[in-house]
């Protein structure tokens, strides 16, 4: 045996050694399931289904329930990821290879050791025994990945951490790309309800419904379920506090980085949802949506062809401004949040002042002084500081805001925000192929292994962070944080015992770094200047534009959309058609009304 084969066998048999089964099943609504238990004493069921394949005649269909099992179904291993293109190893997040299938609709759950919480096994419906009576919070997570990518099983995401805390972890697994997220005329005509798309946010509802059937138990709380996403995740949090059918079925919300509260995520109507699906049957020179269902899946999620993920089919989206106007939100507590240097709009490269000023007439030309004045730039490093700021705030920065801003004009339920504000500290020379550790600063999504205590993720294949004393430190008050938000709905920590209230009128966040303090939120009166040509302000939404508009009280406008007069033309006949009460009067006034407030550039 060679030395490196010797050294397989090593790790081959710790991951053996590091595990071993339970004794006893659980009992869920389709049968019996045991899992296995990790070297940290931590219970974990991987891989238990969900919902029925969503392969052959049920893809881009909603998922079916899982039928009755005999026996013990042994959830001791990973499922496969849903469909998508794979990581390389020299990624910055790269946490193994993973498998690919399109049957991938499964999750997994975490408990505590056995006795750790106030009382002794059983926790739950052990082959009946009696049921432990205090159940412990549930954090529910959902990957990002821009409805592309992700995976229930990546190491970062780990759910062993916090179960050692007293919580009970699940992650939910929902298909992606074109198999996720396709609207088309054949699907909208299938589906009973006049709408189609958004497969990926049935199954997150069918997920949380399994939860709320069967966490119990696994020593969860069904009546305290908390929901947590970061990027696409966090988009899809907000979509679910949004959406009819996900009512009842979480408590509170963490959002990290993404919100479909403004660019560069905004869903579509249905017409031109339907409309894409239609290019993507075009590109495969298929006949139907049938012809489409004989493709293979892998050439559908690689398909280069345009496409927005989310669709307003007036059943699971209903568009989240109206959705929060009209108070048929989830009026829970939510905690938000972005980091200092992530961006969804760069500016492109800016070396300079002459630079800064030349991307911002470019960018916003009719506030562009405006801008410059409340991002003053003096020398080459504060134009490059400012033009990083610009791009976070006129993005992910204002989707965060504009979202905060909603619940709390909204809702009862509070809303809490953060700013994470660490650099990782990384190894000597350490490279990657998607990530410069020399300009990648508080990156999109660094704050994920300081909340789910997975830190070292980032060291398991090679040494790529060299922790220190600050990191152990601050991911202590998160996780802390995170945890208690989900056992009250009020973060606290050692070094955050009052965690301000968001309060438009004096916005503050948490700043997370090497201190953690309470500060203003960054730039906030600015983020008025950076919205897009054709896009209302931070915080405009239906209401405004009927105060403008008297007849489009009749219509759902998607506020960031840019079109020419004819283009918009065709979004309200759409409307009409699927029963909009526009009458004929009016239709002139309503199209005029948006071409001149939200034209094409």
């Amino acid at each position: 045996m060679t030395g490196r084969a010797a050294r397989s066998a090593a790790v081959l048999c710790s991951v053996l050694a590091s595990w071993s089964l339970q004794a006893e099943p659980i009992r869920t609504d389709a049968g019996l399931v045991d899992g296995i238990t990790l070297a940290s004493g931590v219970r974990a069921w991987l891989g238990i289904p969900l919902a029925v394949p969503p392969v052959r005649e049920l893809r881009w269909r909603a998922p079916q329930p899982v039928p009755q099992w005999n026996g013990v179904l042994h959830a001791d291993r990973q499922a496969p990821m849903c469909l998508q293109v794979v990581r390389t190893r020299t990624m910055n997040h790269y946490f193994g290879n993973e498998a690919t299938s399109e049957d991938c609709l499964y999750l997994n759950v975490w408990a505590p050791p056995f006795g750790d919480f106030q009382g002794s096994p059983p926790f739950g419906d052990f082959q009946g025994s009696p049921a432990r009576a205090e159940k412990l919070p549930v954090i529910v997570w959902i990957y990002g990945g821009g409805f592309n990518v992700g995976s229930a099983s990546m190491a970062n995401y780990s759910g062993e951490s916090l179960a050692e805390s007293g919580v009970v972890r699940v992650n939910l697994a929902y298909r992606l790309g074109a198999l996720g997220f396709l609207a088309h005329p054949d699907l909208t005509r299938e589906s009973g309800y006049l709408g189609s798309g958004n497969y990926g946010l049935m199954d997150l509802v069918a997920g949380l419904q399994w939860v709320q059937r069967n966490i119990a138990a696994f020593g969860g709380d069904p009546a305290n379920v908390t929901i947590a996403g970061q990027s696409a995740g966090s988009m899809a949090v907000a979509l679910l506090q949004a959406s009819p059918p996900a009512r009842g079925l979480f408590t509170k919300i963490v959002g990290m980085s993404g919100s479909p509260f403004g660019q560069p995520l905004t869903a579509v109507t249905l017409a031109e949802g339907e409309a894409a699906g239609l290019a993507l049957q075009q590109a495969f020179g298929a006949g139907s949506i049938e012809d489409l269902r004989d493709i293979g899946g892998d050439r559908i999620v690689a398909a280069p062809v345009a496409r927005e993920p989310i669709v307003i089919d007036g059943r699971y989206v209903i568009g989240v401004q109206q959705a929060f106007e009209s108070r048929q939100q989830a009026d829970v507590p939510i905690m938000v949040g972005f980091t200092r240097d992530e961006s969804f709009r760069s500016l492109g490269p800016v070396a300079s002042v002459a630079e800064l000023e030349a991307a911002v007439q470019r960018t916003f030309p009719p506030t562009a002084a405006a801008v410059l004045a409340a991002y003053r730039a003096t020398d080459a490093a504060s134009a490059a500081r400012a033009a990083a700021d610009i791009g976070r705030d006129s993005s992910v920065g204002a989707q965060m805001a504009n979202w905060a801003r909603a619940q709390a004009k909204y809702s009862r339920a509070p809303a809490y925000a953060y700013f994470f504000a660490r650099r990782q500290p990384y190894a000597p020379a350490i490279t990657f192929v998607d990530h410069d550790p020399a300009t990648a600063g508080a990156y999109h999504s660094a704050e994920i292994p300081y909340f789910l205590r997975t830190r070292e993720s980032l060291n398991l294949f090679r040494q790529t962070r060299i922790w220190e004393d600050v990191d152990v430190e601050l991911e202590r008050d998160m996780t802390e944080l995170l945890v208690s938000f989900a056992r009250d709905g009020k973060p606290k920590s050692a070094r955050v015992p009052n965690w301000p209230v968001f309060d438009a009128a004096q916005p503050r966040v948490v700043s997370l770094g090497a201190e953690i303090r309470v500060v203003e939120w960054p730039n906030y009166d600015s983020l008025s200047l950076l919205a897009a040509p054709g896009e209302f302000p931070p915080g405009t939404g239906q209401a405004e534009v009927q105060a403008a508009c008297g007849p489009c009280h009749a219509i759902t406008v998607v506020t960031s959309a840019r079109k020419s007069a004819t283009e918009w033309a065709s979004t309200v006949d759409a409307m009409i058609t699927r029963g909009a009460p526009v009458a004929d009067a009016d239709y002139d006034v309503i199209v005029e009304y948006l071409a001149r407030n939200f034209s094409a550039p």
